[in-house]
Parts: C-alpha cells; structure tokens; sequence
C-alpha cells in the first residue's frame, strides 16, 4: 500500500475539516479509516489502498458540510496524486455508498464498498455514536429529544444494515450500550 498517498490524504482531512466539531471532522474520518482497515485485515483478497482512501476521504464531499457536485473534493485530492481514472472512479463509488439516507436498504457490490460502509456505519453507533448524535444536534439546535429520535430513525437500525460479519460483531456490544443508554436517558428524564 502507497504510504505516501495515505499520510497526504490524512493531511488533507486534517486540513478540510479543520473548524469542524460537529462529529463529522477528522478524528471520525481516522476513526473510520481505523475500522476500515480492521475489517479488511478479514479479507485478504480487498484492495487495501482503495479501502485506506474512501475510508478516509468519505466525508469530503457530505452534503451536510459541502456544496461540492460529484465528488469534487476528493477527486480533486485523488487526481492530484496521479492515481488512475478507474481507482478514482471505484473511491467515488464507494464514497457515495456510504451515506446511509442515500443509501437506506442497500448493499454496495464490492467488498471494498461493503467494508468501508461498515466502518463508518461503526462509528455512528456504541459510545462514540452517541456523542456524535448529541454534538451534531447541538449543532443543528436540536433538542435532546429531538436527537434522541435520530437514535430509533437510524442509529438502533444500523446493526441489521452491516455487510460483514466483523462489523456485525464489533457492533453488537456497541448496539447493546445505545440501548442501555436510551433506558437510562428515559428514567431519568421522566419527571
């Protein structure tokens, strides 16, 4: 794997969400690289550099955070490290199968696809999901109840959306911590 490649593309999104702190900055696109690479390790055959740069570049071109078109920011990053048009073309397609709004009920084809969806759908739920779901809310202005829906509207629906059988098994333990959180949020909510 082209080391070089990775330590700019870490760069790049160090720099590209350097005033973001809503959940969807750096250290949730490393934490999602993280992931990614974790569940490859289960499958040899994968193309690990086309794993390492759509886990990593993933979030460049959210709608949430950029009006770019057709990727635009991460093609402009992945062509000015000369890679070829069919690698560029393969991390764009992957990129778009990760959004799960856009994506709800479907399976990208490629293992590559399936395991950096998985990755990144990890680290929307467990401990790290839940204080993402409350710094993205907050950014949105949305109550805490209205965050906690989010929870039942997508985060508790994740682990029946995992491609693999490592994500599926990281995810249990994470799935079963949101939902003792949400019991416990409940109780002491109530008046």
């Amino acid at each position: 794997m082209d080391n070089t490649t990775i330590d700019a593309a870490v760069k790049y999104i160090e720099y590209i969400f350097r005033d973001n702190a809503d959940g969807h900055d750096a250290s949730h696109s490393m934490r999602v690289y993280q992931n990614a690479m974790h569940i490859a390790g289960c499958y040899p055959d994968c193309d690990m550099l086309v794993i390492a740069l759509s886990a990593l570049l993933h979030d460049v071109d959210d709608h949430k955070l950029f009006a770019s078109e057709n990727n635009a920011n991460a093609r402009r990053f992945l062509e000015a490290q000369h890679l070829e048009q069919e690698t560029i073309e393969q991390i764009c397609d992957i990129i778009n199968a990760v959004s799960f709004c856009k994506n709800r009920g479907k399976r990208p084809e490629s293992i590559e696809g399936k395991i950096v969806q998985d990755a990144d759908r990890l680290d929307a739920i467990g401990a790290i999901g839940i204080a993402r779901t409350f710094a993205f809310g907050g950014k949105c202005g949305r109550t805490i109840e209205m965050s906690v829906q989010h929870f039942h509207e997508k985060l508790l629906l994740l682990i029946n959306e995992l491609n693999t059988d490592e994500a599926k098994h990281i995810a249990r333990s994470r799935h079963a911590f949101m939902e003792a959180f949400l019991r416990e949020l409940d109780r002491e909510m109530r008046p």
